[in-house]
């Protein structure tokens, strides 16, 4: 099914500031003018969203060799990311947006009010601008070739 576009694609990445799994602060600011996906999903040691990263660790030497980081950001708190990347093996950063919570994925639109969880949602960004989007149903992984068509489709 195809994602509506989202109504961040072509402006300007809200401000973040956000602690990965080993307590660093990561900002919007701070991720210059290279091109990074920024993955939010629901949380970490569940069925999906361990599936889904798992497929992102493998693609990771693929896409960092195009020049894309990798981002994902969960409500988790960063004690848990940290033992969730050691147990899974996950080489990328996992972002906590544990407090305020939600803050961050509801700037990006894709916080599930109801549940107090990110939705599955991908934004391809660069040089402090969204250059695309794609998402899929909570219970429901994103397409991997949905991530190697965005690094295609926007090249460095």
């Amino acid at each position: 099914m195809p994602v509506p576009a989202h109504r961040l694609v072509g402006g300007p990445v809200p401000a973040f500031n956000l602690q990965n799994q080993f307590g660093e602060t990561i900002s919007a600011a701070g991720l210059g003018q290279g091109r990074h996906f920024l993955v939010f999903y629901p949380f970490a040691f569940s069925r999906v969203c361990t599936a889904e990263l798992a497929v992102l660790e493998r693609l990771r030497p693929e896409l960092e060799e195009a020049g894309v980081g990798i981002h994902a950001v969960s409500v988790d708190h960063k004690f848990a990311l940290r033992a969730y990347a050691a147990e899974q093996g996950i080489g990328f950063d996992l972002l906590a947006d544990f407090w305020p919570h939600g803050a961050v994925a509801r700037a990006f639109d894709c916080f599930d009010e109801t549940q107090g969880r990110a939705l599955r949602s991908t934004f391809l960004v660069a040089g402090g601008r969204v250059l695309h989007h794609f998402a899929s149903d909570v219970g429901e992984a994103r397409r991997e070739q949905d991530y190697r068509a965005a690094v295609v489709q926007f090249p460095a």
